[in-house]
Formats: C-alpha cells, sequence, structure tokens
C-alpha cells in the first residue's frame, strides 16, 4: 500500500545512509493512507449492491489537462450478473456529474446517491443470469479532495496529475467496483491530453496518436484482473526510458521527471530494480506480469504506491523500490480480500526488503543489526494482533499499522522461513501466488494458511492463532549445563499479552565450544519448563539464544546452570523426552502398559503401539519432523530428528 513501508526513525541508526529518507517516505504516506480510509469508513470490505455482477472489462475514454483538475468523457464498463438484475451500482462519488447512460444506444434512467456515493442504473426490463452485456456512462467534473486520489501540481515548472485510489479513491475519479472481491479483467485508458504531456498508466502502451487542435490520444491496455485501487495514471512532460528486464526478457518502461532523469544516484537505482527484480524472480517465482511490463511513473504523493505493472514512485531509494516491487507478486497478483487480512499485502513486501537487505544491500552484519532494529520496533509494544479484527476495523491507525501489518507481518514470513527451512518456504511462497483459486485474485489468511498445509504437508493453524490472530511475544529463560558429551536445557517462557498463554516455537541455540567449534540446534519448543538433551563432542564455552533473530522474543535470557539435570524431570508427573529425538523416546508419568498413537500435526495417525514401563519407544522409522504422542488424556509435540 501507500508505503508506509514505514520504520520508526532512529530504530535502525546503523542505516542512516539510506534510513533517513525512507522513513519520511513512509511516515508521509502512512497519513495519506489513513486520511484516504477514514474518509470512507462505513464502506468496509465490501458493497452488497455489487455483489450481484462480475465486472469483466472496462474502457476508460476521457480528457484530462494535468494544468486543470477535473475530468470528462465516459466509460464503457462489460458485465455478466450473476442473476437476473433490473438495476446496476457502480462506486461513484457524487462529486462527479453524470450526464449520460447508454445501453445498446439507448438512454437509461438513473440515480446519483450522494449519501452511499452510488450510481445506480435502471434497465427497462430485467437482464438475465449469465449473460455478458454492457453500457457506457458519460461524466465529468472536479474529484474531490478529501481522499488526494486524483491530484495535480508541477514539477519543474510543468503541470503534473496523478491518481492514487488505495483504499477507497477510485470512485472518485470514474465510475468501478471497489469491493474486495470482483478484479477487472481487463482495462483499457484512452486518455486525450494536450500534446506535450505524455501519460503514464497500466498495462501495455498501445498506441499515441495526434489530434487536431494541438491534442494527443494515448492508448495503455492491460490484460490481467486488476483491483480498482490498482489502476492508476499519471500525466506531465515524462522523459520515457524504455528497456527490458528478466531472462527470458521482457518490457521495463519507466516515466520519469526530467530532473530525475538528469540525477546519477536517481538513475543508478532505477537500473538496480532489474538486479533486484532477478533476485525477486529467484525467491518469489516469475514476475506476475512478464507478457506487459514492469516499470516506475513518477507522482508528487512522496513514497510509492504499487500500481500493477507500473509502480507510482515519489522517490528512488532502493528500499522503497525492493518494496512496491514485491508487490507485484503479493497485493497485486494476490490481494488481500479484506482490509482485515492487509499483512497479505504489506507484511509480504516488507519482507522483500527483508530479501533485499539480505542478499543485495547489506552485510550480513549489517542485515542482523537491521533484524535487531525490527525486534525491538515490533516488541515495542505488548499487545496488537497482525489480523484486523472486525472491531478494529473503524480504527485507521490499527489497519495501517507499521509495527504490525507491516513489520510484524514480515517477521512471522521469516519465522516461518526459520521453521520450514529456506527451500521448502520458497517453494510454499511460490505456490501460494500460483494456485488457480488464488492466482489473480483475492485472497485471506486462511488462504495462506491452506495453501501451506498443502504444500508443506504442516498444519500451521496453531501457529496463526499465536503470531497473526494473537497478541504480543515471548519472553524465554534457557538454562543449560554440560555433562560429558551431554548438553542438558530447561527453556521457559512467559508471554507479554494474556491472549496468548503459550507460543510453541523451535527455538534457534548455538552451542560454541572452548576450542572454537560451533553446533547447532532447533529445539522444538512445545510446553513450558520443557528439558532437551543434546550430544555434543567438546567443551561448551558458551550457549547462544535466537542468533540470527529468528524468531520474535524481547529480554530473554541465557545462562549456565550447574543444578541443571535431566533428573528434574523427575519432579514432573508426566514427561517425554528426549525431545528432539532421534531413535527413542522415554515416558515418564505412566505406570502400566498403556496404549499411545502417534499423529502427524495435521491430525493423520501415524502410529498405534503400547507402551511397556521402563522401556524405550522406538521412532527409528519415523521421518524427521514433528508429531503429536498421545497417551491417555495426555498429549505432547515432539521433534523427530
Amino acid at each position: 500500500m501507500r508505503k508506509f513501508y514505514f520504520l520508526i526513525l532512529g530504530m535502525l541508526a546503523f542505516q542512516q545512509f539510506y534510513a533517513q529518507n525512507d522513513n519520511i517516505e513512509r511516515k508521509g504516506l502512512i497519513e495519506k493512507e489513513m486520511k484516504s480510509f477514514a474518509n470512507k469508513m462505513v464502506a468496509g470490505n465490501i458493497n452488497p449492491n455489487t455483489l450481484n455482477y462480475d465486472l469483466q472489462y472496462q474502457r476508460m475514454d476521457v480528457t484530462i489537462n494535468p494544468a486543470v483538475r477535473s475530468i470528462s468523457g465516459s466509460v464503457t464498463s462489460h458485465f455478466k450478473p450473476n442473476q437476473s438484475i433490473s438495476s446496476i451500482y457502480f462506486d461513484l462519488d457524487s462529486q462527479m456529474t453524470v450526464s449520460q447512460v447508454l445501453y445498446h444506444g439507448n438512454p437509461l434512467t438513473f440515480q446519483q446517491l450522494s449519501a452511499t456515493k452510488e450510481l445506480r442504473i435502471n434497465f427497462q426490463s430485467a437482464l438475465a443470469a449469465n449473460v455478458l452485456d454492457s453500457l457506457t456512462v458519460a461524466y465529468s467534473g472536479v474529484p474531490p479532495t478529501a481522499n488526494n486520489s486524483f491530484f495535480n501540481g508541477t514539477q519543474g515548472g510543468t503541470a503534473v496529475l496523478s491518481t492514487l485510489n488505495e483504499p477507497y479513491g477510485a470512485q472518485d475519479w470514474f465510475p468501478t467496483k471497489q469491493s474486495l472481491n470482483d478484479k477487472i479483467e481487463r482495462f483499457d485508458f484512452k486518455i486525450t491530453t494536450p500534446s506535450q504531456y505524455n501519460v503514464a498508466a497500466n498495462g501495455t502502451p498501445m498506441s499515441e496518436t495526434t489530434l487536431p487542435g494541438n491534442q494527443k490520444l494515448t492508448f495503455w491496455r492491460t490484460q490481467y484482473p486488476t483491483a480498482a485501487y490498482l489502476i492508476a495514471l499519471s500525466i506531465t512532460n515524462f522523459v520515457k526510458l524504455t528497456d527490458t528486464m528478466g531472462n527470458p526478457p521482457f518490457p521495463f518502461i519507466n516515466y520519469i521527471f526530467p530532473s530525475t532523469a538528469a540525477n546519477t544516484t536517481s538513475m543508478s537505482n532505477i537500473e538496480w530494480t532489474k538486479t533486484v527484480m532477478n533476485t525477486f524472480e529467484t525467491y518469489f517465482g516469475a514476475y506476475p506480469f512478464r507478457s506487459e511490463k514492469y516499470g516506475h511513473m513518477e507522482f508528487q504523493a512522496g513514497g510509492g504506491m504499487e500500481h500493477q505493472t507500473m509502480t507510482s514512485m515519489g522517490s528512488w531509494g532502493r528500499g522503497l523500490i525492493a518494496h512496491e516491487l514485491a508487490h507485484q507478486w503479493f497485493g497485486d497478483k494476490v490481494t488481500c480480500g479484506a482490509w482485515n487480512d492487509i499483512w497479505l499485502n504489506e507484511g509480504f513486501a516488507t519482507f522483500g526488503e527483508h530479501l533485499a537487505n539480505e542478499k543485495l544491500l547489506m552485510t550480513n552484519a549489517e542485515f542482523l543489526n537491521y533484524l535487531s532494529g525490527q525486534k525491538t520496533f515490533i516488541t515495542s509494544a505488548t499487545g496488537g494482533s497482525v489480523y484486523v479484527a472486525d472491531s478494529n476495523l473503524g480504527s485507521v491507525g490499527t489497519i495501517f499499522n507499521g509495527r504490525l501489518s507491516y513489520s510484524k507481518g514480515a517477521y512471522v514470513l521469516r519465522m516461518l522461513k526459520w521453521i520450514l527451512g529456506d527451500t521448502a518456504f520458497y517453494q510454499a511462497v511460490q505456490d501460494y501466488h500460483a494456485r488457480p483459486n488464488l492466482a489473480y485474485n483475492y485472497v485471506k489468511t486462511q488462504d495462506f494458511n491452506a495453501s501451506l498445509l498443502t504444500s508443506t504437508g504442516r498444519n500451521f493453524t496453531e501457529f496463526f492463532n499465536d503470531w497473526i490472530y494473537g497478541e504480543g511475544y515471548p519472553t524465554y529463560d534457557i538454562r543449560w549445563k554440560q555433562t560429558g558429551n551431554t548438553l542438558t536445557f530447561k527453556a521457559s517462557q512467559t508471554q507479554s499479552s494474556s491472549i496468548v498463554s503459550f507460543f510453541e516455537m523451535p527455538l534457534p541455540i548455538k552451542v560454541n565450544g572452548t576450542g572454537g567449534q560451533v553446533a547447532y540446534f532447533a529445539l522444538d519448543h512445545t510446553t513450558n519448563n520443557q528439558y532437551f538433551t543434546q550430544t555434543v563432542a567438546f567443551p561448551v564455552a558458551s550457549v547462544e539464544f535466537n542468533y540470527e533473530y529468528q524468531i520474535l522474543e524481547r529480554n530473554s535470557t541465557v545462562a549456565q546452570d550447574a543444578t541443571l539435570s535431566i533428573s528434574e524431570l523427575d519432579k514432573d508427573e508426566f514427561a517425554l523426552y528426549p525431545n528432539p529425538a532421534k531413535n527413542e523416546l522415554n515416558l515418564k508419568g505412566v505406570d502400566k502398559p498403556t496404549d499411545f498413537n502417534i499423529y502427524f500435526t495435521d491430525g493423520r495417525l501415524v502410529r498405534k503401539g503400547t507402551y511397556q514401563p521402563e522401556k524405550s519407544i522406538n521412532i527409528s522409522e519415523l521421518i524427521p519432523g514433528t508429531y503429536i504422542f498421545k497417551i491417555n488424556d495426555k498429549s505432547i509435540k515432539f521433534l523427530k530428528r
């Protein structure tokens, strides 16, 4: 979204070489985004009056002079009713004056509903369901200023006009359908301007035609499904840069201000887009709009906005370029299906920053410092969920929250990467936006969760309940002791919020030997005050926890504890150890032969058996992974190495 791709000033002091400009961009845009949303808060996610048809195509044929903030012309809409309808609604602000609606060349009656910002069109007889039809709305006017969705100014002494629809600004300047449930399959722009101006827009440049009276007609077309809030244009005396990127190559088109074209740093960063595109295609999969283009159109809103195939840019920082590019996969190809799920746009795009920083922009030490700053920012407050509950949709500060929707959303993805490993995680991410029912469509949090299950065979429902729907973060107390080659750990946890009673997470442990040796472990922490044993073949000098900031936590401690022993397990009535385990499990607290079951985390039964007291349970045949052991009324997770 309008980039509150947002870091708190001073949060990453070491990155001031580029973070200061990014912070200014983000802060300004989050304020604009909040204002836009507040002005149409009552709309929520869905306009029920537009649910009875599928908007398949729109053609905008309008005249715009960037020196004058107004628009006139027509929009033709092709639609297919999903039931018999006698009227149809479009979202359109009442400041746009509709002069005529034509249906098969004949005028229709209509009403502009100022209270709900809708255009109602009445048919002379009911239209049949599932039959493609069309009509044309002629209109003109000065779009409202409240949303700043249609704005003009000057650059270098020349007029410039741009649009920025998110979240509810599209209706300010053309009749459309804004509900987050129906993308427009194809959109044509036919924009008439004074001939000295160039028009940038979504999709492919089709033609420029000189007209009488010193006018020019510019034609752009996009044939990918597009959310109404991602439809955009910008008009001024752009310098047009046409190039290619990717392998195999596709068009890379930039419309930039003359002053930017003369700026060496800006031009270098625009060129760098090719590099980050290659990186994102490696990890996220093929760029989703290859048959058209990727590029940028400059505007004066500050920051950036992920307009589909043609990002609007107010500045040229590399972090901003990466964030907006990542949105082409996450926000544009798959788009949040409700503002509750905004993290699916913004958390993923902010994770795109993580990826660019890690692979391209930072040394390893700088990247770890960046992650430390992000972790500190996210845990600077004890509450708040990534998912925006319905009860909070009236709070723009909750929806467009840089700490939660952006930074924590991205860190949740980092934690999934830690749990799954890089290869499985990035494959799951590519699967997610490629699934036929999700690609180029609207998605919700449960869709991503279901996609993860299909890709990995692992059920992350509990993880999502804790980290997306839940609040807060854990604080750990890690105790350790070495006895011979056995390293014993005890992991305790407290939670910052009562909303989550326990965070189940594999704990990242780095063990440093006295002779420089290093060993790494993931302790599958499923219960509080849990014991683990590991084998190390060297004397241990120190233990580090969360050594690469793999997980979110705050104020955790690690200490050697000479009193710690596996015999501490005797204090527990029921215990399963060691955990993780390689070939055998031991059980305490059951003193007679008892049937047990072992399940995958998704509930599928793996094996049945009968526990014999004082005997270990052989698990050597199980494949490595996380399982649930159930006996009597007890159940506990364990990790098979």
